[in-house]
């Protein structure tokens, strides 16, 4: 039996942080589990990489800036690793190249094209946990590269893709998938279990819980996902194939835009012409509106997107 976790960022931040992570990663291999571990950059160390890069360059070359961004979840993965092997545990970090995750040479955006999985199947056999640096891997010209914002994500599901996992599990600051983010908006639902389509247009509308390459990803290989906490015991989010999905599945913001979608498969024009009116009647006005299929999205002024939000969960989630 295998087990893909993988811990973002928030979740390996500090020292403290990262012995919480590793115990759930001991617990996983203590019930018998074969186990590779995808690890994120700590924190902000990607922003903070960067920043270094602008100090540097105005304009940096995008493979030497795939080179300096990819040293974080190197880091992330050599520390866990110390942290494992000070509990007793046998494991071995390894890079994007060394894992055999082959990209194209699209740096900052790479894709991946295939995984040997060659060592990784060595080291476990080995009774080795295997903790995999996320975000990269290696174009056929021997380059590194990374995969993009979120790019761990998309090497968790495609490692238990390509290794045949039983089990991906996916592990944040937050116990699953709510129909809003419930570090901002009171009454928010969790979600036992998510249909993929769902999943994909609240990410895309802007859901930081998963990326919308891993679950394209995850679509593509019928990966089923578990959506857990760091933080507490709790039984998460299920993303999967549903054959009822709900009418209204979630609420979400994308910060960039000041635009709020509305997901669900009953989602319409006149889902967007409710909550248009429903805005209107507490003076937040629309800016600009649009319609597809299971999602619908409408902007306001920044300061009023958290109020707008609100307002519309709270109509379609009544307490």
């Amino acid at each position: 039996m295998l087990t893909v976790q993988k811990f973002g960022g928030s979740s390996v931040a500090d020292a403290e942080k990262i012995k919480r992570a590793a115990g759930i990663i001991a617990a996983c291999a203590g019930e018998g589990r074969a186990v590779v571990v995808v690890l994120s950059a700590r924190g902000n160390t990607t922003d903070e990489l960067i920043s270094d890069a602008a100090e540097i360059s105005v304009e940096p070359p995008r493979r030497e800036l795939d080179a300096l961004l990819c040293t974080g979840e190197l880091s992330s993965a050599a520390l866990m690793a110390m942290q494992l092997s000070q509990m007793g545990l046998d494991c071995v970090s390894l890079s994007g190249r060394q894992a055999g995750i082959h990209t194209d040479a699209n740096h900052g955006e790479a894709r991946i094209t295939n995984i040997n999985t060659g060592r990784i199947m060595r080291e476990l056999g080995a009774g080795k946990i295997v903790l995999v640096a996320g975000f990269q891997g290696v174009s056929e010209n021997d380059d590194i590269t990374t995969l993009g914002r979120g790019g761990s994500d998309t090497t968790a599901v495609a490692l238990a893709a390509a290794l045949g996992a039983d089990r991906c599990e996916i592990y944040s600051d937050v116990d699953g998938i709510y129909t809003a983010d419930p570090r901002l908006i009171a009454g928010a639902r969790k979600m036992d279990v998510i249909d993929y389509e769902d999943m994909i247009r609240l990410a895309l509308g802007g859901s930081q819980v998963l990326h919308s390459r891993s679950v394209a990803a995850a679509i593509k290989n019928e990966v089923e996902v578990w959506l857990l906490s760091s933080y507490v015991r709790s039984p998460g989010t299920l993303m999967t194939h549903l054959d009822e999905r709900p009418d209204i599945c979630g609420v979400t913001r994308d910060k960039r835009l000041n635009k709020i979608s509305i997901v669900g498969r009953a989602v319409s024009r006149g889902t967007l012409a409710e909550s248009i009116a429903l805005l209107s009647q507490s003076d937040i006005l629309t800016l600009s509106a649009e319609t597809g299929e299971g999602v619908c999205a409408l902007t306001v002024e920044p300061e009023l997107v958290l109020p707008a939000m609100e307002l519309i969960h709270g109509h379609f989630f009544p307490s």
